[in-house]
């Protein structure tokens, strides 16, 4: 909840709309900031001119980063287009904030197995799956039991970035692990059912009453749990949360520093190196393109341009000088 009503209006309205938590938090920031920046006057007595100052403050005042500037924009072109119906005229060009063009950090398939060999036991699933089915962190920690297709060895991911819905790999090498998943998750889940506190998993609201009671079975729990219940802020409900994210990274820089690693590394990087490999085996890149989840394929060239930079990139000249030595 939030002290403005006007903010919890909109909150309320992106709800009915399946956006996720994090996406209303940020959108509301956002917003707040440019009701702020406008001495707190109501947006609908705002226009175009008033977002393209605050955009303009934020590239050269505040000296945001590209995309920073670009999820401020969003988020105003929501409210204005969506929640209040009332699209702002052209702005004319603001102040863009300067994007740095940056190739991608990937790591090296022997890397991988050094990264891997120093993963604890009990991340080594999470870890093999951010990298063998290219996820994103979120997507990976929202996974529900059912979004697990053992026999067609894919993943299906639900409103992912952008509300995509897509398809992923999923290395037949991992099914032994995720069958010991699943049968933890259900011993987890036969406990939360002796609890006449336990609400069931969090669902879509309009989810949850087409599947009533759909949030006490096993197909809908996450694949990937928190290792204790806790009370839904929303509706003060107990429930059974999936995993921290905010973990993962940590465990995946640890085990990069133990591996001798010297790259930056993230969740991310995993995701990056899954689509560098899959263009390094030969993958066209449509395919590559859709296992990604890509709205555009030139999002995916990037990698393109990642195999160029490296040894299936330019030979250098200073290989033949000493090779003919």
């Amino acid at each position: 909840m939030y002290k403005s009503p006007f903010l919890n209006e909109i909150s309320d309205f992106m709800m009915a709309r399946h956006y996720s938590k994090r996406t209303i938090k940020t959108y509301i920031t956002w917003i707040r900031a440019y009701i702020n920046f406008n001495d707190k006057k109501h947006p609908s007595t705002l226009a175009g001119p008033d977002v393209k100052s605050f955009l303009t403050h934020l590239a050269v005042n505040r000296n945001v980063s590209a995309s920073t500037q670009a999820i401020a924009l969003n988020s105003l072109a929501y409210l204005y287009n969506k929640f209040l119906d009332q699209p702002f005229e052209d702005m004319g060009d603001f102040k863009r904030a300067r994007r740095q063009a940056k190739l991608p950090v990937v790591l090296t398939q022997e890397e991988m197995m050094l990264l891997l060999k120093q993963v604890p036991p009990q991340y080594k699933l999470v870890i093999g799956m951010l990298y063998g089915s290219g996820l994103r962190r979120m997507e990976l920690v929202r996974l529900r039991v059912n979004d697990v297709d053992r026999s067609m060895k894919q993943v299906r991911v639900w409103n992912g970035k952008g509300f995509k819905h897509r398809f992923t790999t999923l290395a037949v090498e991992l099914l032994p692990a995720i069958e010991q998943q699943i049968k933890r998750v259900e011993l987890l889940l036969n406990d939360d059912l002796q609890n006449p506190n336990y609400a069931g998993v969090w669902m879509p609201n309009a989810l949850e009453r087409k599947y009533n009671g759909a949030n006490k079975t096993l197909a809908w729990q996450y694949l990937f749990p928190s290792v204790r219940l806790s009370v839904d802020p929303e509706s003060n409900l107990i429930r059974r949360h999936h995993i921290d994210e905010s973990m993962i990274n940590k465990v995946i820089k640890q085990a990069g520093k133990s591996a001798g690693i010297t790259k930056t590394i993230s969740c991310h990087t995993l995701r990056h190196s899954f689509a560098t490999h899959l263009l390094q085996n030969g993958v066209d890149i449509r395919t590559v393109q859709s296992q990604l989840g890509h709205a555009d394929v030139k999002t995916t060239e990037i990698y393109t341009h990642v195999l160029k930079q490296g040894a299936d990139g330019v030979k250098s000249p200073l290989s033949g000088v000493l090779q003919a030595m």
